[in-house]
């Protein structure tokens, strides 16, 4: 059974075939009036970017009417029935957003692929507008940004809705050593869209879910480690990690400076391509961006061609092919794929040549100064990464009823960046970067090729 064919016939569907949408179920800024035409039967799952503009440009869809039917699906499985939990907040602009993008393309203006595109944001990135950013946790409630994240910016001179924003594991999976994946203080339980009472996997839980279950056409993740490609594995879509300095940091809740950066996840390759294409561009507010300089493309979906692996060399870790049967069956299809594509499977043995390194020892220190960084100028109630785990206490109740709070009270008591302990963790961290250069160097390789996650949800 196909992926369309599964969620068409899977609970969540059948909960749609029962359910009667309810206006109330949104704000009434976003109530929705159903209107017998083309639209309203319009087939949402899977549907992609370049259809959706096609579908646009014909005149049969507009973006304020395919809003409607992503805030009443919403409504309908986020909300209701089976109650996923991806979505935070709704946008109450979504559909004034929506309607003048169409009132532009009426008059012969688009701004390019992601016009009128809706989309869900995660809950630890800066938007200017009437919508929190809160990690997820009731520390933060109430804390609406004064202006847009350096990449919300982008996105709204791209045309984009921004439909809302999505849960995600509290502080991007940095709160305790003994988390719950897709859980949040402010945002309760995120759910697997394929199974339920199976883990979401985390950080950016609320947006894999949200793209899965067809919340939106597209969604933004945050990584540190994993964050991205996890919950796009659990959930079966496309997340990808763009390079350190390819999309601006600057107003997105930060881990590590030198590991963040927000991704695309999507349904698609091209949508992860046309997404991450819009984004990119230097911020004087993120210097890792000054790196990017002259480096990036205005359309990566121009690489997207079927021979492109003609003759690449492509590293494949050696300790990959063992292990959980289903996970080496579908690895060993995949290098069988690629093989078929033209490319030559190099088996390596990278994981001999890592050392154990303490990664706590760089992410702690950074995480304590990036708080207390962004907190200094937010419109939150807590000012300081103390005043986050003192209010945890206070409100231990609700703010820590399953997991306390070891990671950010560890951080908390992390050494500054100045300190000689953290520029030695962070050299031991840059050389685990030589290990991986100097192999593929020697290998001549173009690409390593591993599992995206190695336990099934």
């Amino acid at each position: 059974m196909n992926r369309r064919n599964f969620l068409k016939n899977g609970a969540a569907a059948s909960v749609l075939s029962t359910l009667s949408f309810s206006a109330a179920a949104l704000p009434l800024s976003l109530a929705i009036t159903d209107n017998a035409d083309f639209a309203d039967n319009f087939e949402l799952s899977e549907t992609t970017i370049n259809e959706l503009q096609a579908q646009m440009q014909l005149g049969k869809l507009s973006s304020k009417s395919l809003t409607k039917l992503y805030l009443k699906r919403i409504a309908q499985i986020d909300k209701s029935g089976p109650k996923l939990n991806a979505v935070i907040e709704l946008n109450p602009d979504a559909l004034a957003i929506a309607a003048e993008m169409d009132t532009e393309r009426k008059q012969g203006k688009t701004r390019g692929p992601l016009h009128g595109i809706p989309i869900l944001i995660k809950d630890n990135i800066n938007t200017g507008d009437k919508m929190q950013t809160t990690a997820g946790s009731l520390a933060l409630v109430g804390n609406i940004a004064s202006a847009d994240a350096f990449i919300i910016k982008k996105l709204r001179e791209a045309g984009a809705v921004i439909l809302g924003k999505t849960n995600l594991s509290e502080w991007a999976n940095f709160r305790s050593t003994r988390p719950c994946s897709g859980w949040s203080s402010r945002g309760g339980q995120t759910k697997n869209p394929y199974i339920l009472d199976r883990s979401p996997s985390g950080s950016s839980s609320g947006s894999g879910s949200a793209v899965s279950a067809n919340l939106c056409a597209i969604a933004i993740g945050t990584e540190t480690n994993g964050s991205i490609i996890a919950p796009s594995s659990y959930s079966g879509v496309v997340g990808f990690k763009p390079t350190v300095g390819l999309w601006s940091r600057s107003g997105i809740i930060p881990i590590s400076k030198t590991q963040d950066t927000a991704g695309p996840m999507c349904r698609t390759v091209t949508d992860a391509a046309i997404l991450l294409s819009a984004l990119t561009g230097v911020d004087a507010q993120d210097e890792a961006t000054l790196g990017s300089t002259g480096k990036t493309y205005p359309d990566y979906t121009v690489f997207l061609k079927k021979d492109s692996l003609k003759g690449k060399r492509i590293g494949i870790e050696k300790s990959f092919l063992t292990g959980h049967e289903g996970v080496v069956a579908l690895y060993k299809a995949a290098i069988e794929k690629l093989k078929e594509l033209g490319a030559q499977i190099i088996e390596i043995e990278l994981q001999k040549e890592m050392r154990a390194i303490a990664g706590a020892s760089v992410l702690q220190p950074e995480f304590k100064a990036g708080v207390n960084a962004y907190l200094a100028t937010a419109n939150a109630k807590v000012k300081t990464l103390s005043d986050v785990i003192a209010f945890n206490k206070a409100n231990s109740s609700t703010a820590m009823p399953y997991f306390k709070q070891e990671t950010l009270e560890a951080s908390d008591k992390a050494p500054d960046l100045d300190s000689a302990a953290y520029k030695e963790a962070l050299a031991k961290v840059n050389s685990s970067k030589k290990i991986i250069t100097d192999l593929m160097e020697k290998n001549q390789l173009d690409a390593i090729v591993a599992t995206s996650y190695g336990i099934p949800s």
